[in-house]
């Protein structure tokens, strides 16, 4: 039985009920159009992915920070992720390792691969015998694969709509896997999709530099609820950056953070709950209760919690402004 071994000496794993392993036969391929970029501005590393299949993103789509972001389909390999970016991470660029993963695969030939490596060079297969209609095209600092689609015109779109799209690099993506939607997507209809951004530092440690990380495992409309997730995720990003500034002194910035999350999700009782009982531990009292109020006429419970909070800290251990904050109608 032939070994498959990298040249850094890591042995490719095969997981069969994904993959080709030695001399099995291929289950169904699985995944289909995607896109692998990096934002020049940024740094930021991202891949995105939507497919008629359940959980795309559990096998397709894996970033490191500072390091690349790949995407592996048709057929899946799911080995060409966590190799891939440890074939960059020791030098290599995206191009180099995707042919030392090629090289050494007996199956090339049903694998669709993407990969984008921290300096914006790409590279990109696809199989001779992956399933029509199949596209890759290579663009600057990025590049969109899929296989299985209604139309051949579906990776030219995904071109036009990631160059011309505004905002971060999360929204670009989004841009491109709506305008492959658009033009009739997978021939079997949709189910799941997936984002995943991370930062471009690499010094970043394990359990850090993931900016979005999202999935639709199982949805009739997994595109609209991606956006909705996506949009979910910068709120939370701006609450989890007010915390931080919280944590670090820094009240003004906080309260912006707290306020930015607030206007992403106007009806979030959370969001509005945390932004009134930082106003009110700062002293501003006045412009805190109408948030109580809200946050209290969406979910009751906060009147509770906000009475637990001068023991852990959280505002001050004052019985006329708790007063005040449960008078609020």
């Amino acid at each position: 039985m032939k070994k498959k071994i990298l040249l850094l000496g890591l042995s490719l794993f095969c997981l069969p009920a994904v993959a080709w392993c030695d001399n099995e036969k291929p289950l169904r391929p699985v995944h289909t159009y995607s896109i692998v970029a990096r934002d020049a501005t940024s740094g930021q590393l991202g891949v995105a992915v939507q497919s008629h299949w359940f959980s795309v993103g559990s096998g397709v789509i894996w970033a490191e920070p500072g390091i690349g972001a790949v995407a592996t389909q048709s057929f899946t390999d799911p080995s060409y992720g966590p190799l891939g970016l440890h074939l960059m991470r020791a030098g290599k660029d995206a191009s180099q390792a995707l042919r030392a993963l090629l090289a050494i695969d007996e199956h090339a030939d049903v694998r669709q691969v993407g990969m984008v490596d921290s300096n914006g060079v790409v590279a990109n297969h696809t199989g001779s015998n992956a399933i029509i209609e199949h596209c890759e095209i290579a663009g600057g600092g990025f590049t969109v694969q899929a296989n299985l689609m209604w139309k051949p015109t579906v990776c030219t779109a995904m071109v036009q709509a990631y160059e011309t799209a505004e905002g971060d690099l999360a929204a670009r993506m989004m841009a491109a896997l709506n305008a492959a939607q658009g033009e009739g997507g997978d021939i079997r209809g949709r189910q799941s999709a997936a984002l995943l951004v991370v930062s471009g530092d690499a010094s970043e440690p394990a359990w850090g530099g993931r900016i979005f990380d999202l999935r639709v495992e199982d949805h009739v409309e997994p595109l609209t609820e991606l956006r909705r997730l996506l949009l979910t995720a910068r709120a939370y990003n701006l609450m989890n950056e007010g915390d931080e500034h919280m944590t670090n002194g820094r009240v003004e910035e906080a309260i912006a953070a707290y306020s930015g999350a607030e206007a992403l999700l106007p009806d979030s009782h959370e969001m509005i709950f945390w932004h009134a009982a930082t106003l009110a531990a700062e002293g501003l009292v006045d412009e805190s209760l109408p948030l109580f109020s809200k946050a209290f006429k969406l979910w009751p419970l906060w009147r509770e919690l906000v009475q637990r909070l001068p023991e852990a800290g959280l505002l001050p251990d004052d019985p006329e402004l708790m007063q005040k904050i449960l008078a609020v109608p």
